[in-house]
């Protein structure tokens, strides 16, 4: 019995195990080997060494537009998202009547912004004759071609990634809580404002949420892929043409998963570069318990 025991936490995690090295890693390295073929799903994998990176970089026009739109989009959401959250959590963080049911609701779209059918109704608020454009018009104003238009498109789609900020919301909001009252108090005390209890006390001891938040912010917008595909289909011009979807039309629809897996590497290498990058500024912004800065 006791022999058995040994190894009964190896059999609670034989599950995980089995379906991290089926599904994970076993993808991943074939990916990686699959990006130096000619591979169309049917016949056999032909090795083509760097030929696919070499057409990527020199000849595909179409990845330079996704690439470009891609990092717009990323760019533009990931700090639109987590200062919305930020600022939604500080709201929350008060003592408020009925504040878990607030709470609640301002989590909900974290849990239904990525489905299917939030990206169908998405699509029908902003279409030409949907809820938006008929509030401007009530208003007086002239309502807005939000998809039809290349420089509407790109914004319009950012704006539900954005509307999906309760699970960073969340993390805040526990961030928050954990700051020791009695530096607002002793701030207060020093004749501190709520500008200044912030500033100096709230954003410093917070900043190892930021950055936790920060980085996982950034890999899943860099994976977005319901939003576009079901409300633009990458378009118009391509405006919302985002590498993942880059990456499904050419495995897919174009049957060249060779070619697709080394946009998939490229994808894999900008992520990682960005977040080496993260982790190195870190240093300068990011303060931990027990630090010692000047």
């Amino acid at each position: 019995m006791g022999g058995d025991s040994k190894y009964l936490g190896l059999w609670y995690v034989a599950p995980y195990v089995i379906g991290l090295l089926l599904f994970t890693a076993f993808p991943f390295i074939a990916s990686f080997y699959l990006s130096f073929t000619d591979y169309d799903l049917l016949s056999k994998p032909e090795w083509t060494g760097l030929d696919n990176y070499q057409k990527l970089f020199t000849r595909d026009r179409t990845f330079d537009k996704s690439l470009k739109v891609t990092l717009v989009y990323v760019f533009m959401t990931v700090p639109l998202k987590l200062a919305f959250a930020l600022f939604i959590a500080v709201i929350l963080n008060y003592r408020l009547r009925a504040i878990g049911l607030f709470r609640t609701a301002f989590y909900v779209p974290s849990i239904l912004g990525g489905s299917i059918a939030i990206a169908v109704l998405w699509r029908y608020i902003f279409a030409d004759t949907g809820l938006v454009n008929m509030m401007l018009e009530g208003i007086g104003l002239e309502g807005v071609n939000w998809f039809g238009d290349p420089e509407n498109a790109l914004f319009t789609i950012s704006l539900l990634r954005c509307w999906q900020f309760g699970s960073a919301m969340v993390i805040f909001l526990a961030a928050l809580q954990s700051v020791d009252k009695s530096l607002y108090e002793a701030a207060s005390i020093d004749g501190a404002n709520k500008w200044q209890l912030f500033r100096y006390i709230t954003l410093p001891l917070i900043t190892p949420v930021i950055f936790f938040n920060l980085i996982m912010q950034t890999v899943q917008a860099f994976q977005e892929f319901n939003g576009p595909y079901i409300i633009t289909e990458g378009g118009p011009l391509k405006s919302t043409y985002l590498l993942p979807l880059y990456i499904y039309d050419k495995a897919f629809k174009s049957f060249d998963m060779g070619y697709a897996s080394a946009i998939a590497w490229v994808l894999f290498v900008i992520i990682m570069v960005l977040t080496l990058i993260a982790f190195w500024s870190s240093k300068k912004w990011v303060y931990y318990a027990g630090d010692k800065r000047s």
